[in-house]
């Protein structure tokens, strides 16, 4: 039995689909819906299982082409933050960008207005206008670093006694 999504975000999202001239169907609310319900980062596994409860007729190859379309048209950003699977999130109204920690794994969202700069500094420097629809840069968030000084202390101080 196949269920017509009925949620406050229902008509928003229709209204989406509609500026972009795309078919309003139940399989791209649903995984519209999913992403609003889910919030953050999910992978198409879990979108699959929360869309699934609701539409049981939908399968993993139609979640991956409907995420494909979804990104294609920039409703949805889709990532690799690390974990060895994509995740896909909603675009919402401001980009965003996000730190990802190497070592705890935190993920941080980055404002936009920041690789402002860098993307002019791109276009004037090699003449490539960049579209920087979803950056992740890894590294090593403020609280590993705080964890691992005294540890860094130790073995400077332990280098300086054996020179």
């Amino acid at each position: 039995m196949t269920t017509t999504p009925n949620t406050p975000a229902h008509a928003a999202h229709s209204e989406r689909l509609r500026r972009l001239r795309l078919r309003v169907t139940p399989q791209r609310l649903f995984v519209l819906e999913a992403l609003d319900a889910l919030g953050g980062h999910v992978t198409a596994e879990a979108i699959m299982r929360w869309t699934a409860r609701h539409y049981p007729a939908i399968n993993l190859a139609t979640i991956y082409r409907t995420l494909d379309l979804l990104v294609s048209v920039g409703l949805v950003a889709q990532t690799d933050l690390g974990g060895g699977a994509a995740t896909f999130e909603l675009v919402g109204d401001v980009p965003h960008h996000h730190l990802v920690c190497e070592r705890c794994g935190t993920v941080t969202e980055l404002d936009d207005a920041l690789l402002a700069a860098l993307r002019e500094q791109v276009l004037r420097s090699y003449g490539f206008r960049a579209h920087s629809r979803h950056i992740a840069l890894f590294g090593i968030c403020r609280g590993c670093l705080a964890a691992e000084a005294p540890a860094l202390l130790d073995r400077d101080t332990h280098h300086e006694h054996t020179r």
